[in-house]
């Protein structure tokens, strides 16, 4: 039962107990001592043949008197006995009528036959019990104790025999009452004790509940919770202790949380991943950065035979040992398999740890350092990792890199020409005027083309740096289109190229645009068209309306027949000094290399975009898209 799993039921069980033992063992004495008493009553014949005795040697004195029988019956009476005489002609000296008491009023033949009665007169005593099936005039469950002795007169001859009975219904009725007596104490003494364990229930158990209660809603996150302090003794400190005990917790609590939150804000607002590792290698807390970059990197089908999984992987180590393919505990995330070799290092030699990870086409810049069981311990019990995307600085590295090795390689042909030809100039080696002449157009179309080059490099410098200035207005893009037409027709012609051209019948207006940099768009990519497509083959430009994010715009296409750019190429062809087909070979009037950046710039500068589609050996077909409304 309930009950008795409570401090209640559990002291009111051990009072009942304890009071139940006292009084077994007082009972038990008690059930002991009225055994032994009553067995001593019940033993107690000698004394009554004996009282009977001197009661017979006092009445030969007074053989007559019956006011001698009625004294003696009332000091009897105290013992609740009562003592009869008679005489050898059966005749009694007292009557039961004058000398009734609380014994009743009997005959000796009530208590004696006559030839017991015959054998006292003859100087014997006889004593005996008797009860109801012996006297019908007894109530139940009496019993009585009688003795008969002769009586002597005073010449000493017996002349009849005094009787003596007392009753020993006293005993059983205080044996009765001590049974009784020792019942209702036992009943009093449970209630009571039942009443005690109820009342410590009201001063003990209903504040210590009150107590579990308040710890119950303590610990579903109310740390205001109090409990009432209703008295000064133990429990009231108790509460009071325990309420100390809320007011810190809640403090504490409250600090806690501004804390976390704090971190929380600070790894928020930071750009760079963090990622923190238990010992096992599982992911348990992540800033949003490092959540995407566990998710997306868990998604990489890593295998044994893949070139980055064996360079991120311990040798020898099986992948399922890192739980790559099954892991333990369903609820944790495992490690990301590029961060294993670092996590490894980190664990076994306790130290800080940093790296450069190539993962598909990103490169991350990874500091992870141990953390340890506690400020003394050297323990690890896990890593943080901070993980940077450095693929924009190491393209910007490589672009800077490329751009000084592009430059020198572009500048150093026509410097190496210039030098040549005026030391041939120096030296006069041509004989002729015309030689002269040559020598001299070469030397001013090699510096003709280092003035394009460092014009070109001029204009995206600016570009990229922001300072391209642009003077916007509306712009008839047909009418640059037909422009643009014309401009090459003749050089179409020379080379035997058809150019064509597809308008719209409405007009393309463009409200906001720098038509003198457009023109230079149209220029650059015609012109690679036409360095790019052999003879036979033709180019088309095409402009319509068009939408771009979800509004309206126009849509430039140039297209050519030449041989196409090959797929690799496609993503890298409008960086700077990029050469995509090496079988493009250049001519007197070979690009810098810079034309396709440029153009990216200048669309981009004015909220459009430029894209390129080829197929190689088929032809390349460069998409710009322009918003009618830019922002």
């Amino acid at each position: 039962m309930f009950i008795f799993r409570t401090v209640v039921g559990k002291l009111w069980l051990t009072i009942i107990g304890l009071v139940g033992v006292v009084l077994l063992i007082l009972g038990l004495f008690l059930v002991n001592y009225m055994e032994n008493y009553f067995s001593q009553a019940k033993d107690q014949t000698a004394n009554i043949e004996k009282l009977a005795r001197n009661f017979s040697e006092e009445a030969s004195h007074h053989m007559y008197n019956e006011q001698f029988y009625q004294l003696s019956n009332e000091l009897l009476g105290f013992q609740d006995a009562k003592m009869l005489v008679i005489s050898k002609d059966m005749k009694e000296m007292t009557l039961p009528s004058t000398l009734g008491n609380t014994l009743g009023g009997f005959h000796a033949k009530d208590l004696y036959t006559d030839a017991e009665l015959q054998r006292v007169f003859a100087g014997e005593t006889i004593d005996k019990s008797i009860n109801k099936s012996k006297i019908g005039r007894l109530k139940a469950g009496e019993e009585y104790l009688v003795v008969a002795v002769p009586l002597k007169n005073l010449q000493g001859s017996i002349a009849g025999a005094t009787i003596i009975y007392q009753s020993l219904q006293s005993l059983e009725a205080t044996q009765s009452y001590m049974l009784r007596l020792f019942i209702y104490v036992s009943i009093v003494g449970f209630l009571m004790t039942t009443f005690f364990a109820f009342f410590l229930f009201a001063k003990i158990t209903r504040p210590l509940q009150q107590l579990k209660k308040a710890a119950d809603f303590i610990t579903r996150g109310e740390y205001g919770t109090r409990v009432p302090i209703i008295s000064k003794d133990e429990i009231g400190e108790l509460a009071k202790t325990f309420n100390h005990m809320g007011e810190k917790m809640q403090e504490s609590i409250r600090e806690l949380s501004q804390e976390k939150e704090h971190l929380s804000s600070i790894l928020h607002s930071m750009t760079d991943a963090v990622i923190t590792l238990d010992a096992n290698g599982s992911v348990m807390l992540t800033n949003p950065q490092g959540e995407k970059i566990v998710q997306e990197w868990s998604t990489i089908e890593w295998s044994e035979d893949d070139e980055e999984t064996t360079r991120y992987r311990k040798p020898d180590t099986a992948l399922g040992d890192w739980g790559l393919t099954s892991y333990s505990n369903p609820f944790l995330v495992p490690i990301p398999v590029p961060l294993i070799p670092l996590f490894e290092a980190v664990v076994d030699e306790s130290s800080e740890a940093a790296t450069k990870l190539h993962v598909q086409n990103g490169v991350w810049s990874v500091a992870m350092t141990p953390l340890y069981m506690s400020e003394q311990s050297e323990e690890v019990r896990g890593a943080v990792a901070v993980l940077r995307n450095v693929t924009e600085e190491e393209l910007l590295d490589k672009l800077r890199k490329d751009f000084v090795a592009n430059v020198s390689h572009e500048l150093r042909t026509p410097i190496s020409m210039l030098q040549g030809y005026s030391e041939a100039l120096l030296d006069d080696i041509p004989t002729t005027p015309e030689e002269r002449m040559e020598l001299v157009q070469v030397i001013h179309d090699e510096s003709l083309r280092m003035g394009r080059l460092v014009r070109d490099l001029l204009d995206l410098a600016r570009m990229e740096a922001g300072h391209l200035e642009l003077v916007f207005r509306e712009v008839e893009v047909d009418s640059l289109i037909r422009r643009m037409h014309r401009k090459f027709s003749v050089l179409a012609k020379e080379r035997g190229i058809a150019l064509s051209m597809a308008l719209p019948d409405e007009p393309l207006i463009l409200e906001r645009g720098d038509e003198d940099r457009l023109e230079q768009v149209l220029t650059n990519l015609l012109d690679n068209a036409f360095r790019h497509t052999a003879s036979g083959a033709s180019i088309a430009v095409k402009a319509e309306r068009a939408k771009y994010k979800n509004k309206p715009a126009i849509r430039i296409e140039v297209s050519d027949q030449g041989q196409g750019i090959p797929a690799n190429d496609l993503p890298f062809i409008f960086e700077r000094f990029y050469k995509a087909d090496k079988a493009r070979t250049r001519g007197s009037s070979g690009g810098t290399g810079l034309g396709l950046a440029i153009v990216r710039n200048i669309i981009e500068s004015h909220f459009g975009i430029v894209t390129a589609q080829s197929v190689l050996g088929q032809g390349t077909t460069f998409t710009i898209l322009l918003p009618c409304e830019p922002n």
